[in-house]
């Protein structure tokens, strides 16, 4: 009934982990794919060597960020037409229903050729998924944060989803240790996708009780702009979140999802001790993101992304140097690392959400985000293991600094966003012809 307890919208507190949950659920779901490739690889591509059939896992893995733009227009244009709330439901169940399939999906020796199919399929239903989580979710977070604290709000988005990421890899470790790898291979891989599965069931209920933003609300009350209209009339705010999300995601990506594998499969790290020191890197990741979240409510988005990136670039050879077999050595890597990239990703959402007007803030920027993190970030894990199987690693490191670059010289490029008021970032009625970028 209309009012009563079940029904009722949560409060602050019961908002910030209804979001945190469904995100949790939404990363974990993502990263655990990448997380246990080395253990199901040989079980949907056979006939193959165990590099082989790890390299064509993790291209599954760069092709499920096909769907990621695609994911980022239609929830997108959904949160920006119904509402940040429905669409950040939505997006759970796709995604539930992705990772049941592939813990559910019977091996190549079972039904051949058809496995890796599925496989894929049900990889390109968590990108679209995925793509069209990070925009509606962090729309929403950045539209009821406290103008001179969403800097520190908007870091609960990667906290929350490295969280999840975490949750994944302690299962991992867990299981690595616990069962054998025959055991691994044969069936500890579908555990933690079942488990998935379940979980974000219980996210989809969660968000079923939000209520929708005020700012988004409001916006709503009198004419509209059509979205493809104001969409196309900001070409450079288009270009700029590209610019600002390459460097971040491929350094994202490199540091918290295929560290662990490529240190375990090329670099002959114990599976068990690698996986841990993952886990305490991605601790130590999360304790820090508050911090630069908050610290950019203080100096600026521009200053806490500049001081990351340049760090990062000038570490990015002497951190994978380190990486040599031992589980120690991982962990410093990954610690440092994932210190720096907290930094930048920390305010993503904060900045994205001052950048655009409000009824294109969700599909504004994450059409052109999904893209970039296609491009950059989904490549990573491939096109690491692929030139360092084939002698040449300094050159996928060489790319990585140059990505850093480019969102370095972005960042310069553009100004300012700290404390504006979301409700007056451009009005939703400026006509498209006459719209500023």
């Amino acid at each position: 009934m209309p009012g009563s307890r079940s029904n009722r919208p949560p409060g602050r507190v019961g908002l910030l982990v209804t979001i945190g949950v469904g995100n949790a659920f939404e990363w974990y779901d993502w990263n655990v794919y990448a997380t246990f490739s080395v253990f199901f690889a040989s079980q949907f591509f056979t006939n193959t060597t165990p590099g082989s059939a790890l390299l064509a896992t993790l291209a599954v893995f760069a092709v499920g960020f096909i769907a990621r733009p695609f994911g980022g227009l239609l929830f997108g244009w959904l949160a920006d037409h119904a509402g940040r709330q429905p669409a950040m439901t939505l997006t759970v169940a796709v995604a539930a229903a992705g990772s049941l399939i592939i813990g559910l999906t019977p091996t190549a020796a079972t039904i051949g050729i058809a496995a890796p199919i599925v496989l894929l399929l049900a990889r390109l239903i968590q990108g679209l998924a995925q793509g069209g989580e990070l925009p509606s979710a962090q729309t929403y977070l950045a539209e009821v944060a406290p103008p001179t604290r969403r800097g520190l709000w908007s870091s609960l988005i990667y906290f929350s989803g490295s969280l999840g990421t975490l949750a994944g890899t302690i299962l991992g470790a867990v299981l690595a240790g616990h069962l054998t790898h025959t055991d691994m291979i044969a069936y500890g891989w579908r555990i933690p996708f079942l488990l998935g599965g379940l979980i974000g069931l219980f996210a989809v209920v969660m968000r079923k009780r939000m209520a929708e933003t005020p700012v988004f609300a409001h916006a709503t009350t009198g004419p509209r702009t059509p979205i493809r209209r104001q969409f196309f009339a900001h070409p450079t705010l288009l270009l700029r979140v590209i610019g600002l999300t390459a460097g971040g995601t491929i350094t994202f990506y490199l540091w918290s999802v295929a560290a662990a594998p490529f240190a375990i499969q090329q670099r002959g790290t114990d599976p068990s001790g690698a996986l841990w020191a993952a886990t305490a890197a991605l601790v130590l990741f999360i304790l820090v993101l508050p911090l630069w979240g908050a610290l950019s409510d203080r100096i600026g988005r521009r200053a806490v992304l500049l001081i990351s990136w340049v760090l990062l670039a000038v570490l990015t050879f002497p951190l994978e140097g380190l990486i040599q077999g031992q589980t120690w050595q991982l962990l410093a890597a990954m610690g440092v690392a994932l210190v720096l990239v907290a930094g930048a990703v920390s305010i993503i959402p904060a900045l994205f959400a001052e950048m655009f007007p409000t009824g294109i803030r969700a599909v504004g920027f994450g059409v052109p985000y999904s893209l970039a993190v296609a491009l950059f970030g989904g490549t990573a894990p491939y096109l690491q293991a692929f030139f360092d199987q084939r002698q040449s690693t300094s050159l996928f490191y060489w790319w990585v600094i140059l990505l850093i670059a480019v969102s370095v010289v972005t960042a310069l490029l553009s100004p300012e966003t700290r404390g504006r008021d979301l409700t007056a970032v451009e009005s939703t009625m400026v006509p498209a012809g006459t719209a500023r970028s």
